[in-house]
């Protein structure tokens, strides 16, 4: 047998926002039908200035397929030092059956894919049905895909934005306003923003909460992306103690994810979590029942994410001759 290789220009061209939102949704099932093996991720920190490297490995029964994904970030001198970009990501794909390496395929644009895809994800299932207007607090790349997402779920009306960055802000709302023709607002302050949204989408690699209790109006849907390890916080704990909780696991989130602050600080309890999103979308638990209730996904990212989208990434190169095989097994 042979290896695929895809390389990002590759993996761009194969595969839509639609499709990825797809992909995710059926992760998220699989990861709740027991059709899922997926051991904790594994998170490295480095150094300042460098940043963080995880690992994340999932087998879905249904494909037979095993993925692994090396994904980093924050290495703020990568550029100017090492010529190579601040984060990135690969993703193997193995054979469940033999083991057997079938593809090593570049992961930067899946890793932001699926992320966006799973705000979206939440949105269609958690969100009022008439919300319209999203604030977004952190303008980065991920805030950005959060946008091409859920304009695929929602009608956005205008966002709300704030960054720490006015440069990183103004140029937010100039790419998204040339790409999706949606108004940007650029609030002087995070409270500003969030007063305003029907979405709060919040993206920010954030030490300390920045999004306090009483700026979030009722009915308001959070998207709770940034903390995925340990240190990291977006969210007052206190939104936690009224707010319907729901989490893409609920062994990542209370360990490693927002949830876990609330938890650590005795605000809530593990009982307090809703369930996980798998579990609202196969419609074995309610999502919101009411429009002036608060909702809260907390995302750590899952492996079976990366296993469901690359799959379907390496179906579709086959499928269209893309990519290039080489003799990794003699």
């Amino acid at each position: 047998m042979k290896t695929l290789l895809l390389k990002k220009d590759e993996v761009r061209r194969l595969i839509g926002m639609a499709e990825v939102i797809g992909a995710v949704e059926e992760a998220y099932k699989a990861f709740n039908s027991d059709q899922v093996e997926q051991p904790d991720y594994i998170g490295i920190d480095l150094p300042s200035p460098r940043g963080e490297i995880d690992f994340k490995l999932g087998y879905y029964k249904a494909n037979e397929v095993i993925s692994m994904k090396a994904s980093s970030g924050g290495f703020i001198d990568n550029p100017t030092a090492h010529g190579v970009p601040n984060g990135m990501a690969t993703i193997f794909l193995f054979d469940g059956r033999s083991g057997a390496l079938i593809c090593v395929m570049d992961g930067s644009l899946i890793l932001g894919l699926r992320t966006g895809a799973s705000g979206a994800v939440s949105v269609k299932a958690l969100a009022r049905k008439n919300a319209s207007t999203i604030a977004s607090i952190g303008t980065g790349n991920q805030a950005r895909m959060q946008i091409r997402a859920i304009n695929e779920t929602m009608k956005i009306e205008e966002i709300h934005a704030w960054d720490n960055n006015p440069d990183t802000l103004s140029k937010y709302k100039t790419d998204i306003e040339s790409e999706f023709g949606i108004p940007v607002i650029m609030a002087n302050s995070k409270k500003e923003a969030v007063e305003q949204a029907d979405v709060l989408i919040t993206t920010t690699r954030g030490k300390g909460s920045l999004v306090e209790a009483d700026w979030v109006k009722p009915g308001t849907h959070i998207v709770a992306i940034g903390t995925d390890q340990r240190g990291k916080q977006e969210l007052d704990p206190e939104i936690f103690r009224n707010a319907r909780i729901i989490v893409d696991s609920i062994a990542q989130c209370t360990e490693k994810g927002e949830t876990w602050h609330p938890l650590n600080g005795n605000i809530i309890t593990k009982d307090d979590i809703h369930g996980e999103i798998g579990e609202v979308l196969l419609g074995r638990k309610p999502g919101r029942e009411s429009d002036d209730e608060i909702t809260i996904f907390d995302s750590t990212g899952m492996a079976i994410q990366d296993n469901t989208t690359a799959s379907k990434i390496y179906q579709n190169a086959i499928a269209n001759n893309v990519g290039t095989f080489f003799q990794f097994f003699e």
